[in-house]
């Protein structure tokens, strides 16, 4: 049942890297918060970063768990790491919001939540593109069935990482440090709009390589799919655009309609490091007598007073805050989490299989073993 004689939960962070100042504004900021604690195993970043929002530094997520009575923790560590942090949160009584992807494996993503479950405690994960206007439109639209089913989904973001960002942490761009490339680093924003609006994919057929990086991941892949509603759907998703062109999502109807969104303009920002970050737009709606709308809703979004880059997580870290209040699981919760890492995760064994892989893939179903 819902605790309803709280207002406020006690919130803290784990990994003190580029996004974790981020999740730390919102937890300042969000009236349901109270900030008490970051955590990393350097103790001097973690003191620099609890220096700069007054609240103390750990080294030892237990610890810092039981000594500040934590109730929400982010998880901002690599990719690589996240698993035992969130099982013992989970074994603590902790609920988690995890950066994206949640894991970049189907095992440890399912560990994770086998645990949650286990637990009683909420798992999300971070997708704040679903909390733009521009996105927000195209869900309404989509619910309302006005403009019928989506039909052919199209999601292409061509965008750029220069061999200084994937310098910037020893982990980047290895497979046992970051798990992979663009589809684990930087697609999940674009694999969880796509699911989110056109439902769950049913069949993947797809291919990556590495074109204009010397990494050891995917810089490029593409894939064609099957969605469970019947829909088509293509996915085209490259770092080797310099200097990065858009991110966008499509998705045409049955009606005849089409409506589509350009979430990123150039390449995806970069949580911490980027110091601008153009405003996200309705690009495509050919709603019958809504057409002339999408100048309008341009301007707006120009002249909305607010930090793209920090405004919309505060949005998402305080629904998960309300979510735990309220004993309801957040819109994007680890099962929506899990359907990224399973898309990823087909695209690149169709490369290795030469077939396509049908989804879902059961928990207790491996396509590693």
């Amino acid at each position: 049942m819902p605790n309803r004689s709280r207002t406020k939960l006690r919130t803290a962070l784990i990994g003190c890297g580029k996004v974790a100042g981020t999740h730390a504004l919102a937890w300042q900021n969000l009236p349901m918060s109270e900030f008490v604690g970051v955590c990393d195993r350097n103790p001097d970043r973690a003191a620099r970063l609890a220096g700069r929002f007054g609240v103390r530094p750990f080294v030892d997520l237990a610890t810092m768990i039981q000594s500040e009575a934590v109730d929400v923790l982010s998880v901002c560590t690599h990719h690589t790491e996240r698993v035992p942090l969130v099982e013992l949160a989970a074994r603590l009584g902790v609920h988690v919001i995890v950066e994206k992807p949640i894991t970049t494996t189907l095992e440890d993503c399912d560990r994770c939540l086998t645990t949650a479950e286990a637990a009683g405690i909420q798992v999300g994960v971070v997708s704040q593109r679903r909390y733009y206007p521009p996105v927000q439109r195209m869900k309404e639209i989509l619910e309302s069935g006005r403009i019928g089913r989506p039909i052919l989904v199209e999601v292409t973001m061509l965008g750029w990482r220069s061999e200084e960002y994937y310098r910037s942490d020893h982990w980047r761009g290895t497979w046992k440090g970051e798990g992979g490339g663009v589809l684990v680093s930087q697609a999940p924003h674009y694999l969880d709009l796509m699911c989110w609006l056109a439902g769950p994919v049913a069949e993947v057929y797809g291919n990556w390589d590495t074109f204009n990086h010397s990494i050891e991941v995917d810089d490029t892949a593409a894939a064609f799919l099957r969605f469970e509603n019947g829909a088509l759907g293509t996915l085209v998703l490259s770092n080797s655009q310099k200097p990065g062109l858009y991110g966008r999502i499509h998705i045409h109807t049955s009606s005849g309609a089409s409506i589509g969104a350009e979430t990123d303009s150039g390449s995806p920002f970069i949580s911490g490091v980027s110091t601008h970050a153009d405003p996200p737009f309705n690009d495509l709606w050919t709603v019958p007598g809504e057409e002339h709308f999408l100048d309008e809703w341009k301007t707006e979004e120009r002249l909305r007073d607010c930090d793209v880059m920090t405004h919309y997580h505060e949005l998402q870290l305080g629904e998960f805050l309300s979510s735990v209040l309220a004993n309801q699981s957040p819109s994007a919760d680890g099962l929506a989490g899990r359907r990224v890492v399973e898309l990823f995760t087909a695209i690149y064994h169709c490369r290795k299989l030469k077939m396509p892989v049908q989804l879902p893939i059961p928990r207790t179903h491996s396509l590693l073993s």
